[in-house]
């Protein structure tokens, strides 16, 4: 809205799956899809992400500046000045390093970094688009999954597994389902805090004595005093930025349960749900 109004903008461009859209040059023109004021504020809360994301890291401009070079080269044919790159820690990675690219060169091309991240993980923001709408639906679940739970007088464990590996914002959202008429989450697990097995055990054995069905909200990402994961095994995977990519912290927490307590024990991932449920977006997000 804002580059067609101005009156100094030609085009606005989407690039198809982030960067990798960029050095493909697999770009949209936005002013002809979205030609409307109506069709842009449909834009807005379309679920997902409708130009695609990508997990591509670049490299280092100095050892190689090959991918660099590529990119400026099909920005300047493109007669592209504005380079607006959204999301996380990952995208404003490749957005700074572009425009430190950029500087060495003094290209006139201004590289613009849009915080996004349900995380809410970003050094320098108070809260991040997306942070909002996520947290939302996580306190949102978790105060209907502890009416569920709640229905037997039975000794249960429920845990909810949240998005999150070295943040616990989300995770930390869960207690906003703590209302006048429920009480759950009864314990939540953060990546900033050492995780530790027996301590853990020793916490909901004191919970048992106050309540049959106990509701446990955990980070993906706790691990012990060494740094270890939970569920990262032998075999930890890493993704393209190198981040351990994990396989079910809460199903790790419920077999330990079930071993120790003996009880109904039921494990339950958000995963992305959590990231794209647009009927639960944050009217804040929205604007």
């Amino acid at each position: 809205d804002a580059g067609i109004e101005s009156g100094r903008v030609g085009h606005v461009y989407g690039a198809l799956n982030g960067i990798k859209g960029v050095l493909n040059e697999n770009f949209v023109n936005l002013d002809e899809v979205c030609d409307t004021k109506e069709k842009r504020d449909l834009l807005a809360i379309t679920p997902a992400a409708a130009l695609g994301s990508c997990r591509w890291k670049l490299g280092n401009p100095k050892e190689n500046a090959e991918e660099f070079e590529e990119i400026i080269r099909i920005l300047r044919k493109n007669d592209i000045g504005y380079f607006i790159y959204t999301g996380g820690n990952d995208s404003m990675d490749t957005v700074a390093k572009l425009a430190a690219y950029g500087e060495t060169i003094n290209s006139p091309i201004h590289f613009i970094g849009i915080p996004k991240t349900i995380d809410n993980d970003l050094m320098g923001t108070d809260h991040t688009p997306g942070f909002g709408s996520a947290a939302k639906y996580v306190a949102s679940s978790m105060l209907e999954i502890a009416y569920d739970s709640s229905i037997y007088k039975l000794d249960a464990i429920t845990i909810v597994e949240i998005m999150g590996r070295n943040a616990g914002w989300l995770t930390a959202a869960s207690a906003l389902a703590r209302t006048e008429c429920n009480d759950a989450p009864d314990l939540i697990y953060l990546p900033e805090v050492v995780f530790d097995k027996e301590r853990f055990l020793k916490d909901i054995e004191e919970k048992f004595k106050e309540k049959s069905s106990i509701m446990i909200a955990v980070s993906e990402g706790i691990h012990d005093e060494n740094g270890n994961f939970l569920d990262s095994g032998d075999s930890q995977q890493y993704d393209a930025f190198g981040h351990p990519i994990h396989f079910g912290t809460g199903k790790v927490l419920e077999n330990i349960c079930k071993e120790h307590f003996g009880c109904k024990v039921r494990s339950i991932e958000l995963n992305v749900l959590q990231r794209c449920a647009m009927h639960c977006a944050s009217n804040i997000d929205i604007e």
